[in-house]
């Protein structure tokens, strides 16, 4: 039977960043998951709080080739309905950033993470599934798919919407469905972004492009199930000329590259996100649609609490019995206000019911009039109560002059 101070249960992109993050503040990890030849092919948008995370964790340098930096984002709304919102762009530079962050393909995040897990010295790489575990005061016991036994002090559930370490917790979790799926492809275009992220409003959800390195965007195009099969089924030339019809050809001529993907949205936020010797991350707490660039940013933020959690008891001494509670409490906040706005902005998207469309053209119009406002959505975007801690510096400079 092996004992490890942690034991991360999932080895998906917030698994093993967690696991990494918590070897490097001394803790003895356990990474268990089996191995997946599940390709996926989508990008992923890390904010500025989450590329520093990364830089922090000595992986991003690596990661940084293979990155598009993100320097203006700009809603369109490309709905046909009477009341239509301005134009909104938000630039990088107004809020003293180079980049609100990067976009990176999720092959390239993932081989960067794997080179790094395997070479820390800190964590055990487990290949297994967990079957059940039982939790006490004292530790957790896992057993494992091979019949093995391991303890842990504290445990991570970073095994996603199924989670079985939530499950076993006796957490319950609420779920909802939308009737949308996201068509996601990257496609090779004629002319430059200019590191500009581009999301048009429709009436059956947002069809975003995002930069990658070079002429190449990432795309996330939500549409109604029957139309995201519609659109696979199309031979590639034709799919990537209805791609660019979409974007109103602003990049030229677009050749869709590889097998697009479509995946079905919904959400999903767990009762609490700890208990006892458990913190739950990643989607086995919360998952929603790929609106805003919230999802992974959202795990990252789980981490680094945790991180400063769990190192602020010192590695020489035991984890508590109620870190778990802990984690709960300062994590609540950010993941509710999160899933409830993103929820809000897709619902608003899809509904015809007119004095929901004049409140949504009306906040895109105040954002694009009042740039002191349209500065504090941004800084809150990259980094919640950046915008806040930004106001409190500015009156403390005014209140000394």
């Amino acid at each position: 039977m092996q004992h490890f101070e942690i034991a991360v249960v999932g080895g998906g992109l917030a698994g093993s960043i967690a696991a990494l993050a918590l070897a490097r503040v001394g803790r003895k990890v356990a990474l268990i998951a089996p191995g997946s030849e599940k390709a996926d092919e989508r990008t992923t948008a890390l904010m500025d709080q989450s590329i520093r995370f990364l830089e922090r964790l000595g992986i991003w340098d690596d990661i940084a080739p293979s990155a598009a930096p993100l320097c203006v984002m700009q809603i369109i709304d490309g709905t046909k309905r009477l009341l239509r919102a301005p134009t909104a762009q938000f630039r990088a530079q107004d809020v003293e950033l180079y980049a609100f962050g990067y976009n990176i393909p999720n092959p390239a995040l993932s081989g960067v993470l794997s080179a790094a897990v395997d070479a820390e010295a800190n964590i055990s790489k487990i290949d297994a599934s967990v079957e059940t575990l039982d939790y006490t005061d004292e530790r957790a016991a896992l057993t494992l798919s091979d019949g093995a036994i391991v303890t842990a002090d504290f445990v991570i559930g970073s095994d996603g919407r199924k989670s079985k370490a939530r499950e076993t917790a006796g957490i319950g979790v609420r779920t909802w469905s939308y009737p949308q799926s996201a068509v996601v492809l990257n496609f090779v275009h004629t002319l430059p972004h200019g590191n500009i992220s581009t999301e048009f409003h429709t009436e059956n959800g947002p069809f975003t492009q995002v930069p990658l390195p070079g002429n190449r965007s990432s795309l996330v195009w939500v549409v109604k199930p029957d139309e995201a099969q519609r659109l696979l089924a199309l031979p590639t030339p034709e799919l990537s000329r209805q791609v660019e019809d979409r974007m109103q050809s602003m990049l030229g001529k677009v050749s869709v590259e590889g097998q697009p993907q479509a995946w079905p949205l919904s959400s999903l936020m767990a009762d609490r996100f700890g208990k006892g010797r458990l913190a739950l991350i990643g989607e086995a707490a919360h998952a929603f649609p790929p609106i805003g660039a919230q999802g992974l940013n959202l795990s990252l933020r789980d981490i680094i609490s945790l991180q400063e959690q769990l190192a602020a008891t010192g590695t020489e001494r035991p984890i508590p019995a109620d870190a778990g509670e802990r984690f709960n409490r300062h994590r609540r906040p950010d993941v509710m206000s999160r899933t409830f706005g993103v929820d809000l902005l897709n619902r608003s998207l899809l509904s015809d019911f007119l004095p929901v469309q004049m409140l949504r053209a009306a906040g895109l119009h105040i954002l694009t009039k009042a740039p002191p406002l349209r500065n504090l959505l941004m800084q809150e975007g990259v980094e919640p109560g950046r915008g806040f801690r930004s106001i409190v510096e500015t009156l403390r400079h005014e209140i000394r002059r």
